[in-house]
């Protein structure tokens, strides 16, 4: 039997996800074509195109993840809902501010520092929804991935 469409809170995660993602987007959008970049980024940097295809598709997944994570039953129990809140809330915050640091600052040692705690956040995330929702933990995978690819691309060119 198929669960009803919570529609508020579907359209509240998209929302809440790719209006971080626009500010995140801010200093990206303006540096990605810099000759600072230019000259930054590595041999295997994927063409600058392929960025916000990806990140399109993952801030979706991740919209789809709290979304899940929100309405299972495990989440109506208990202070899940309030773990949820908080751990989904400073991820898209490290999310955004890594782009700030990164491309905004044009510092990739303090990018690659702040990555680290945006990929733990992740981590902490993956350990959540495999507890409260398994489907919001398997959309979660692929933004660990590509975050984990970024961290080698921010480490190159940090150091």
């Amino acid at each position: 039997m198929m669960k009803k469409i919570n529609w508020k809170v579907l359209i509240t995660s998209l929302i809440l996800v790719y209006g971080i993602a626009f500010v995140g987007s801010i200093f990206t959008t303006q540096n990605v074509n810099s000759a600072w970049y230019e000259t930054t980024k590595t041999s295997i940097t994927p063409p600058s195109f392929i960025f916000p295809i990806v990140w399109n598709i993952l801030f979706f997944l991740i919209a789809l993840s709290i979304y899940f994570a929100w309405t299972s039953k495990k989440a109506q129990k208990g202070s899940a809902k309030k773990s949820i809140a908080i751990l989904f809330g400073l991820n898209l915050f490290f999310n955004a501010l890594w782009s700030f640091i990164f491309f905004g600052l044009q510092n990739p040692k303090g990018a690659f520092v702040e990555l680290i705690v945006l990929w733990l956040s992740i981590i902490s995330l993956l350990f959540l929804t495999y507890r409260v929702e398994k489907k919001s933990f398997y959309l979660l995978i692929p933004y660990f991935l590509w975050v984990s690819f970024a961290g080698i691309l921010n480490g190159l060119i940090a150091f």
